[in-house]
């Protein structure tokens, strides 16, 4: 999903210099928008919702950190530049005190306001992405779970709906999905909440020993059993026991198991007696279990009594509106665990991870991070520090490298093909701006016209053959 450009209103009365300014910041990507007094700039503010406002001083109808006053009593919070050609410290002061961010004096430098703009844009996003983590690892609905994306609120709303039940869960999704976080927010949301959570992972545990493990086992039962031992079930009592891969788990444990669900009774190792248990059952797999169930890998009757009541985990590909508050979830761990202080995940560096397709789920973004904050020796995280894998395929897009067809060399496609499909893609991605198409082409505008005409008069030619 490709973010929309920052929208800035610009509030100058001098008609040459409104428009000069306008195109520089459109060139940098901006979306502008114009105003040349008080009243067009407040009517801006209420209809246009921008994210940064420069403003002269001195307008025709009024000053011009009115509109800073309307922007305060309607409690919006952006970043606000004051440029006048009567600069004083008094009044350098008083528009600060206001609550200006920044004042300027004509004659103005554009690259000096530039700059000033992409500081002030770049501060806004940091201080409203901590915010929106803030508020959203904080916020009891969320259950633990960081995103906001719709397939994480539809996971949230399963988990409520589970947790009010006593059956055994599935959790079920791909490697580094974050099905433990899942299961203990199933935990904590259910009357069991009070009670032990204990994950155990079964691909661990020897097979040999998965039965004592589970169940304990009574003193001399086997050999180096020299005393008696209460089982996971037993730890587990009145909570939950989360088997992490029980697709690893042998069948004749699972039988066992199967009864644990059926009866609520274990029986230790060399025990005579069956021992009653209240424990609940939450299953977690990245494998198909129902084709496990088909190779004869896993009995089918667990796999039924599990199944009832399955969650599926999206991978992060499915929720990558979730990137970046999960980015800075793990920055910020990362760098209190390295006593690291503050740090910023730079613009670049954040547009790669959005960028990146994450193979590894959740858990290869949080190793990612772990690697950035390791080698960043200053305060912002930037694409040199990302493992590999992150810049190569940024490199790779950044460059525009067609997907190449397999097979015969005839079927690939021409040069004059490429360099329209690429042009294509940048006006595109500027949003039609050909003056900023033409920028990042490196070309002007007088040839990224001509190259225009002719993808038309192509598309004209094909048209043609098809009537």
């Amino acid at each position: 999903m490709r973010a929309r450009p920052a929208s800035i209103l610009l509030v100058e009365d001098d008609a040459s210099l409104r428009t000069l300014l306008s195109e520089e910041l459109e060139v940098d990507g901006y979306a502008v928008r114009s105003a040349a007094t008080v009243e067009e700039g407040c009517n801006g503010l209420r209809e246009w919702r921008p994210d940064l406002i420069v403003s002269d001083l001195r307008l025709p109808d009024g000053d011009g950190l009115a509109i800073l006053r309307q922007l305060q009593v309607e409690g919006h919070s952006v970043p606000f530049i004051i440029i006048t050609a009567f600069g004083t410290v008094d009044q350098a002061v008083e528009a600060l005190k206001a609550g200006a961010d920044d004042f300027l004096t004509k004659p103005l430098s554009t690259d000096h306001l530039r700059l000033k703009i992409k500081r002030l844009l770049a501060h806004a996003a940091v201080t409203s992405e901590l915010a929106r983590y803030k508020s959203q690892s904080e916020n009891d609905s969320a259950l633990g779970l960081v995103g906001e994306s719709r397939a994480m609120e539809q996971l949230r709303n399963e988990i409520r709906q589970v947790a009010r039940s006593q059956a055994a869960v599935l959790v079920s999704g791909e490697s580094g999905t974050g099905k433990e976080l899942v299961a203990r927010a199933i935990h904590d949301e259910s009357e069991r909440r009070q009670g032990p959570f204990i994950p155990v992972n079964c691909a661990g545990i020897p097979h040999e020993l998965m039965e004592s493990e589970f169940f304990g086992h009574e003193a001399g039962a086997f050999t180096g059993a020299k005393s008696a031992r209460g089982g996971l079930f037993a730890e587990a009592n009145g909570g939950t026991l989360l088997l992490d891969e029980i697709g690893e788990m042998p069948l004749a444990l699972q039988a066992k198991l199967l009864r644990v669900l059926q009866e609520g009774t274990i029986k230790p190792v060399g025990s005579d007696h069956e021992e009653a248990v209240n424990v609940r059952i939450i299953a977690a797999t990245h494998q198909d279990l129902a084709k496990a169930v088909e190779q004869g890998g896993f009995r089918e009757d667990l796999y039924y009594r599990l199944e009832t009541l399955t969650l599926m985990v999206p991978p992060l590909r499915e929720r990558d509106d979730d990137v970046d508050l999960l980015a800075m979830h793990f920055l910020r761990d990362s760098a209190r665990r390295h006593q690291r202080g503050f740090l910023q995940l730079g613009e670049v560096a954040a547009r790669m991870l959005a960028d990146y397709p994450f193979p590894g789920n959740v858990r290869e973004l949080a190793s990612a991070i772990e690697r950035a904050v390791t080698f960043c020796n200053g305060d912002m995280l930037l694409p040199e520090h990302l493992p590999a894998r992150i810049r190569k395929r940024q490199t790779e897009s950044a460059e525009g490298r067609p997907v190449l067809p397999s097979g015969n060399l005839a079927d690939w496609p021409t040069l004059d093909q490429v360099q329209q499909d690429y042009v294509v893609r940048v006006i595109d991605a500027v949003e039609g701006n050909k003056r900023r198409a033409a920028q990042i082409l490196g070309v002007n505008r007088r040839t990224l016209y001509r190259w225009l005409d002719a993808e038309k008069d192509t598309a004209n030619d094909l048209s043609l053959i098809h009537i």
